[in-house]
């Protein structure tokens, strides 16, 4: 969420901590590193790579579709054969009962229709023609929310935006040979910033975790700025919270340690103004409400009397996803990301085994296991390497009463701390996870980095190479002996994104799979398909000049993880987020997502066209022949 990450920035910089620089491992000076990687070496190392040797030996192409243009203008393009459609949008009616969309409706109306920019998403089926499609609603942007454009901002239109937060999950029925919404399917279900939830795993219940309203520590309403996703085999949604802080403020003077502002949290908020009419966001009178927040949620979409449980095991900071595998022995891994400029990768490992067709068993297995965090090494000069997987476990490696941890509660709700202390490696704004259907590889996305080689605790290094970061790449890293639990992987540079028109040579060209047919800036989203295919979605700089010049709006791409092609499959409309992707189980009709078109007031009126003001919709797409999407 590019305007929310630049918001949150300039309103509340992040301050280096004393010791910051001496925790983490010393990184290579920018002078030094560029000397190292020069031009001639970037394109020997690409030469040398396993992917850039394999072009040439690929013999059935895995991309089956042609690529598209980049594009400006205000709609939705994708290859020739294909089809997108709206699935739905912001404000459509989600129950038989609710109203059609209107920018006047209220809150009550709001809680009762699909949320606002959606965001990451996953299919449920359900039956041969009924599904359940789960989809996070992440933010709202008050410019279109409300008529006055947030400028007359009333506890009722906090209301309404807390109502259009959250998830929301829509029933599908299959019609014509086409996935549709069903606003009259019994599991049809909004979360929202004030539903019920509890608080599970090893920090529930912690003397941090308790307010005024909830003395146990364990129960919390709601849960907001929801970005990615992920799903496991027992059939539950795991939904991650991210920009929590912006939501956070106060008209008092809050008692915020560095703990605070290493999260973000300052008596300015985002501009979302909740604390001024919810007193559960004021700071002052309530500074233990954040750690609420910061979570990965685990929800049964197929029970909607059930209660969602905030999985602490996992960590609290800026989830981007969570990116699930059974590991060969059984044990379940979940990749996860944590979403801000020179944060960190990590791991969690289940204590359990996953109990194959055993769902009630599975329910908790979140709740124990030991979470990690990455250390990416390299030689000089060289955009490859090995790295360890470092745990956070108390009275381990520093994480001691006498460094500020007292329990592994206090561990796991400042997680980013203790990965500072153990000397993680800062990447360059971790976004999504995804893990090879059928090899032990897993990619991520590090979207862009303006502080990388600037600030001291963001040193250039082989992971993260380039000064300013302006077009972000995608790393990948395969397991020692091909075992998820193992501590150890060797990893490389799946691509650098880049734009070899502006930038003729070095590393701000990109690196040699891309070119100016398929170029971008910010990889985002991403995800793999059951062929092997890698999807990747953009959130990145839509001005189409300067250093972006020819790139045009945001936009969703496909990798053969094998040779490195990579095709440009969709473009989106104007200033708009290409983001949440799924799959029918027939792999024949693919989800993806649109969010916050003409943000900012920008001149779009996607998808509705004339002079409607634009909302954020699910697309469908499906081919003409009714084949496989990417085929």
């Amino acid at each position: 969420m590019s305007r929310f990450d630049e918001i949150d920035s300039a309103n509340h910089p992040r301050e280096q901590e004393p010791e910051f620089s001496q925790l983490i491992e010393a990184g290579l000076s920018r002078r030094g590193f560029i000397k190292g990687v020069g031009a001639a070496s970037m394109v020997a190392f690409f030469a040398a790579n396993p992917v850039a040797r394999a072009v040439a030996a690929a013999t059935q192409p895995l991309l089956g579709f042609q690529g598209v243009p980049a594009s400006v203008a205000d709609t939705v393009v994708v290859p020739p054969g294909y089809k997108a459609e709206v699935l739905i949008a912001w404000g459509d009616a989600l129950f038989a009962d609710a109203p059609a969309f209107g920018q006047d409706n209220d809150g009550k109306a709001q809680a009762r229709q699909f949320g606002d920019n959606n965001d990451g998403m996953s299919f449920f089926p359900l039956g041969r023609d009924r599904a359940l499609l789960a989809v996070n609603n992440e933010y709202t942007n008050y410019e279109y929310l409300f008529a006055h454009g947030g400028k007359q901002l009333t506890a009722a239109d906090v209301a309404k935006a807390q109502a259009a937060h959250g998830v929301s999950l829509v029933e599908l029925m299959q019609a014509g040979g086409k996935w549709q919404a069903n606003p009259k399917g019994v599991l049809n279900r909004r979360i929202t910033a004030n539903t019920p939830m509890l608080l599970s795993g090893p920090a529930a219940g912690h003397a941090l975790l308790k307010t005024e309203a909830d003395p146990q520590g364990r129960s919390v309403l709601g849960t907001f700025n929801n970005c990615s996703n992920g799903q496991t085999p027992w059939g539950t949604y795991l939904t991650c919270e991210e920009n929590f802080n912006g939501y956070f403020g106060s008209e008092g003077k809050p008692a915020l340690d560095s703990r605070a502002a290493r999260y973000g949290l300052a008596a300015e908020d985002a501009g979302f103004g909740w604390h001024q009419f919810d007193e559960r966001f004021d700071l002052a009178k309530h500074p233990q409400e954040p750690n609420r927040f910061g979570w990965v949620v685990e929800i049964d979409p197929k029970d909607p009397a059930s209660i969602p449980k905030k999985r602490t095991a996992l960590g609290r900071f800026k989830h981007e996803n969570a990116a699930f595998t059974i590991n060969t022995d059984g044990h379940a891994v979940v990749y996860l990301g944590d979403d801000e400029r020179g944060e960190h990768i990590y791991r969690f490992v289940s204590k359990h085994k996953v109990a194959p067709g055993n769902d009630a068993a599975n329910r908790d297995l979140l709740d124990e296991g030991t979470l990690y965090v990455a250390r990416f090494d390299a030689k000089q000069g060289e955009l490859k390497g090995t790295g360890q997987w470092l745990p956070l476990v108390h009275g381990l490696h520093g994480l001691t009463k006498e460094n500020g941890f007292a329990d592994q509660g206090e561990v796991l709700i400042f997680a980013r701390e203790a990965a500072t202390r153990l000397g993680a490696t800062t990447m360059d704004r971790p976004e999504w996870v995804a893990v090879h259907p059928h090899r032990a590889e897993v990619y991520c996305t590090l979207t862009n980095n303006k502080n990388r080689g600037i600030k001291d605790n963001q040193p250039l290094d082989g992971a993260n190479p380039r000064a300013e970061n302006p077009y972000g790449q995608i790393i990948r890293w395969r397991p020692a002996g091909g075992d998820h639990r193992s501590d150890s992987f060797e990893w490389d540079l799946f691509l650098l994104a880049g734009n070899p028109q502006v930038n003729k040579e070095g590393l701000m060209a990109g690196s040699a799979n891309i070119n100016p047919d398929n170029m971008f800036n910010s990889p985002d989203g991403i995800g793999f398909d059951e062929a092997g295919r890698l999807w990747i979605q953009t959130d990145g700089d839509y001005s189409n000049e300067k250093k972006f010049a020819g790139m045009g709006n945001n936009q969703m791409l496909c990798a053969d993880p094998v040779s490195g092609e990579v095709r440009r499959f969709l473009t989106g409309p104007i200033a708009c987020e290409i983001t949440g992707l799924t799959f029918s189980p027939d792999w024949r009709t693919l989800f993806v997502g649109v969010q916050h078109p003409g943000e900012e007031l920008a001149p779009s009126h996607f998808p509705d066209g004339g002079q409607h003001i634009p909302r954020s919709a699910v697309l469908r797409i499906t081919r003409d022949d009714g084949g496989i999407i990417g085929a």
